[in-house]
């Protein structure tokens, strides 16, 4: 009897040992990723004055200390401040590699409108504070902590995994990804990518709700619209006048509605997401998941600015200039239009669109070109969506099993941008997931007072290494 009371002391406490350990290994982890989110909120990386190459070479020194070989580490780019870090986690070789992509960069914050300094890592009342801590150079540290888990843990992937954290997603001359492309696409080919910055992982009043799988988004188009006119002294004012006539013809487009899409990744996310909704939205998100979707659900929902554009391209006006004196008839007048154009839809088309709405032949519409570092046009294209893997579907719900048992994965599209569209367009399949969970009621990306919720973040970092490592395990 004693010796059965001592073996079960003795198992007791290597149980509680082991707990504890796992407890502790799980703290040691978690301070590892506070202190590389924090070395990165604190690396300015914004376009006007800001260094993304400091935070690339700061993740590559980083990976480098744990024994990533230095063949493996690549920092480069087409400018000493836009260089970009793409690192090699090698495998077996069985199956093609996974690409993970997140951005450095970070949109412009100033001292003045923040109540903390935006580029001070500051914890408080629970939450992470900094620019970057939700857009999304939280996604960056839970990937580089993550391949350093893996590494140290001795993990060996079937297959190849590339990290690549890149330049000017934001805005700017040098966006990263598609320069990787361009230079150097055999550093991050892949049978498909994940990217950090997309399919978010909703919650309100902190109950979580569901798992995005983004699978494809809206392409962003500017076109300019502009009148012209003789224009002549403003006191003997006659029939045209070029404000006027952008006024009228900006009416028409207020007026005006695209077509209904629905592509298989919408018709999932109606479907999916009328099941945790109720009363008569539920049963209008179900309408419109039905094959041909019901009109009369399209109606009621069009009036939901979100839902509305899901459910089609939309074209608003963002900008206006006009006349050149305030004693003077306008000779010209424009407006910028900004469109989010329905993934696998051509921009040319829905110019053509346009012109047809206004009927004014005087009134010209053109693209507004984006450009290149070195002044080449970059061609306007469909964005093909992304087919939906069952593979990477079910892998992602095994993994959100074993932390949310039941939390349901929506697939979506977003109706912004990611650097997704570059790879989407190069052939390379990209799913946005984002691997933690924002509260939809407190989104601050891009805004002032940018934070997120620590324990968040922490169950971003186990859920991040969960997942990678499932996607990399031969089944």
């Amino acid at each position: 009897m004693l010796r059965m009371f001592e073996c079960a002391i003795a198992l007791c406490a290597s149980l509680f040992l082991g707990q504890s350990a796992g407890a502790q290994n799980r703290e040691a982890v978690n301070q590892e990723a506070r202190a590389i989110l924090k070395e990165l909120i604190e690396i300015n990386t914004s376009d006007s004055v800001g260094n993304v190459t400091t935070a690339a070479e700061a993740m590559a020194q980083r990976l480098l200390a744990v024994g990533f070989p230095q063949q493996d580490i690549r920092v480069a780019g087409p400018t000493d401040r836009k260089k970009n870090l793409v690192a090699r986690y090698r495998g077996t070789g069985q199956k093609k590699p996974i690409l993970f992509i997140g951005h450095l960069d970070v949109v412009e914050a100033r001292r003045e409108d923040w109540t903390v300094d935006p580029f001070q890592f500051i914890e408080q009342d629970g939450y992470f504070y900094g620019r970057g801590t939700q857009d999304m150079k939280e996604g960056d540290a839970l990937l580089v902590t993550t391949f350093i888990r893996l590494k140290r843990e001795g993990f060996v992937p079937d297959r190849d995994l590339i990290l690549a954290l890149t330049a000017d997603e934001e805005g700017g001359d040098y966006n990263g990804v598609d320069w990787l492309l361009k230079e150097h696409r055999d550093w991050i080919d892949a049978e498909y990518c994940i990217n950090l910055d997309g399919g978010e992982f909703e919650k309100v009043k902190g109950k979580r709700l569901l798992a995005g799988l983004q699978a494809s988004e809206k392409v962003y188009v500017d076109f300019q619209w502009e009148a012209s006119n003789p224009g002549g002294h403003s006191s003997v004012p006659g029939p045209e006048n070029a404000i006027y006539e952008l006024g009228a013809a900006l009416t028409k487009l207020q007026g005006f509605s695209f077509p209904v899409k629905v592509s298989e990744i919408t018709r999932n996310y109606f479907a999916r997401t009328a099941a945790l909704s109720s009363g008569s939205v539920a049963a209008d998100l179900r309408g419109v998941s039905k094959d041909p979707p019901d009109p009369d659900a399209v109606k009621r929902l069009s009036t939901n600015p979100y839902y509305n554009s899901l459910l089609r391209t939309t074209c608003v006006a963002t900008m206006l200039s006009g006349g050149h004196a305030p004693n003077a008839l306008p000779q010209t007048a424009r407006a910028n239009v900004n469109c989010r154009v329905f993934p696998g839809e051509d921009p040319e088309e829905v110019r053509r669109t346009l012109e047809r709405i206004v009927a004014d032949p005087k009134l010209k519409i053109t693209f507004v070109p984006e450009k290149t570092s070195d002044g080449k046009l970059i061609p306007i294209v469909a964005v093909p969506p992304s087919p939906l893997l069952p593979e990477l579907n079910a892998t992602f719900e095994r993994t959100l099993a074993t932390m949310w048992p039941g939390l349901p994965v929506v697939p979506s599209m977003s109706t912004g941008a990611t650097d997704g569209k570059y790879l989407r367009i190069a052939g390379i399949p990209t799913y946005g997931i984002a691997c933690m969970f924002f509260d939809s009621e407190d989104d601050r990306s891009h805004g002032k007072d940018e934070r997120v919720v620590v324990e968040d973040f922490y169950d971003g970092v186990e859920f991040t290494h969960r997942f990678l490592k499932e996607l990399a395990t031969s089944k």
